[in-house]
């Protein structure tokens, strides 16, 4: 069994056995037809992956990982805002007219701060202390910049991440205030596994482990069913993933710098309605 199906079993079993139902409250989210899109969730679910054991990547239905990859290089490494610089669709539904989301995610990664070493933006000042100084407990990025926040056509849900070496081993915690647990929650789990792969190897570092902390982990209404039926399948073994070994800076990774040997998924029947 992947382990990755496997948290995702236990999450979603909690969630719908233990959860606390919304409907009473008045909801952003909203489904296409303007229906209030309501959720039952449980607060502050922990999950941690070894990624020197597996990368966790989901069987129980397809994840779209170079897809997953590839927005997470628009953010953390074209440091962009743009839709336009995205090869996916997913973000067109938080872009106005010129195709920007706003402030949020790829450009606050890259404003720029001083630093007694000089000035960096987060993805540089990160790069730079794994290889300078990878005792430090500060390495850290924010997406979350309240003064900025009026100007964001969303929130960010995956909004920090720290990152800690601990012998040659790059580990990191990433947080997130909010996961729908149908649509997002493997896609972000395989982008910040990727993530930490990318600096620990342009860092001389191995792979250590990803601790991801929810603070509202839901499913949808409309999504209950379809869990229940991913619930019931068997699980596969993880795939084998691997990156380009000749790679050895961060601004030359593409979607081609990585593959995943033996991808075996359950086919999902139906489409996603994706609340916005």
């Amino acid at each position: 069994m992947s382990y990755a199906d496997q948290v995702y079993i236990e999450n979603c079993r909690r969630i719908l056995s233990e959860g606390v139902w919304d409907t009473s409250l008045s909801v952003r989210p909203h489904w296409e037809d303007g229906t209030p899109a309501h959720t039952v969730k449980l607060f502050g679910i922990v999950n941690r992956y070894d990624l020197q054991k597996e990368f966790p990547i989901m069987t129980l239905r397809r994840t779209y990982w170079k897809s997953a990859i590839d927005e997470l290089l628009w953010i953390w490494q074209k440091k962009s805002n743009d839709v336009h610089d995205l090869s996916s669709r997913i973000w067109d539904s938080w872009a106005d007219e010129t195709g920007s989301i706003g402030k949020a995610y790829g450009y606050q990664l890259a404003q720029k701060h001083r630093y007694p070493e000089g000035e960096f933006d987060q993805v540089d000042r990160v790069l730079w202390q794994l290889t300078h100084d990878p005792a430090s407990r500060r390495i850290l990025t924010s997406m979350y910049n309240f003064q900025d926040l009026h100007e964001m056509h969303l929130y960010p849900c995956a909004y920090s991440m720290t990152f800690n070496v601990a012998g040659n081993k790059l580990n990191a915690i990433l947080n997130q205030r909010s996961q729908d647990m149908l649509t997002a929650n493997n896609w972000n789990v395989v982008q910040y596994a990727a993530l930490i792969h990318m600096f620990a190897q342009v860092s001389g570092l191995e792979p250590g482990e990803l601790v991801h902390v929810i603070a509202d982990c839901h499913i949808y209404d409309r999504h209950v069913e379809m869990v229940e039926r991913m619930l019931k399948l068997e699980s596969y073994d993880a795939p084998k993933f691997s990156v380009d070994p000749n790679v050895t800076d961060f601004y030359a990774f593409t979607t081609k710098s990585f593959r995943m040997e033996d991808y075996k998924y359950h086919p999902f029947d139906g489409t996603i309605p994706v609340a916005i």
